[in-house]
């Protein structure tokens, strides 16, 4: 099994004001859900995010939830968490496939800021040792995937427009260098 390494991780984006996460959940495998919501809980609250959770049906109503709750505009940011086990049937393959890809879009096409930490893995084990908060944490690094998107837009959304001039511009800003939370 994979151990967890710290090798290309971020520290936290500072974010002031704090955003406001809604973290979307399909609990068809309940204590896996449950493990993934406190590792996304754990790294929001130590940013400083407002929370709210919401629970849906499927991993493949979850990019939809995440599109309604968008129209609100009560969210900077989404997390979305879930776990799909392999079964004997091309089921996995689909739903696999066609969360990832409505997460995806939403990003690409609506501009959210998403963490997708819903989990594709063969076994229970598998999903054990990625959703627990003590092991891997893939609902923390959702969430952490989450906070620095929202960094992103919020950089993107305040950098000044570089024409006319060099094609960069003077006080161009740039995604690596967003302002950390120190420990």
């Amino acid at each position: 099994m994979a151990e967890q390494s710290d090798a290309g991780s971020l520290s936290l984006p500072d974010l002031d004001p704090a955003p406001t996460v809604l973290i979307v959940c399909a609990p068809y495998y309940r204590a896996i859900a449950n493990d993934l919501i406190a590792g996304a809980k754990g790294v929001l609250a130590e940013a400083g995010a407002g929370v709210e959770v919401i629970e849906v049906p499927g991993a493949l109503e979850v990019p939809v939830a995440i599109r309604l709750a968008a129209e609100s505009r009560r969210y900077e940011g989404y997390v979305a968490l879930g776990c799909i086990i392999r079964g004997e049937t091309t089921h996995y393959e689909t739903v696999c496939e066609e969360s990832a890809r409505g997460i995806t879009m939403l990003g690409i096409q609506q501009g959210l800021a998403i963490g997708n930490g819903i989990l594709t893995v063969e076994n229970m084990a598998q999903a054990e040792a990625r959703a627990k908060p003590s092991g891997q944490n893939k609902g923390g690094g959702a969430a952490e995937a989450a906070l620095h998107l929202i960094a992103l837009a919020r950089r993107f959304r305040a950098a000044p427009d570089p024409r006319p001039g060099s094609p960069l511009g003077e006080g161009t800003l740039y995604a690596g260098a967003l302002p950390t939370r120190t420990a």
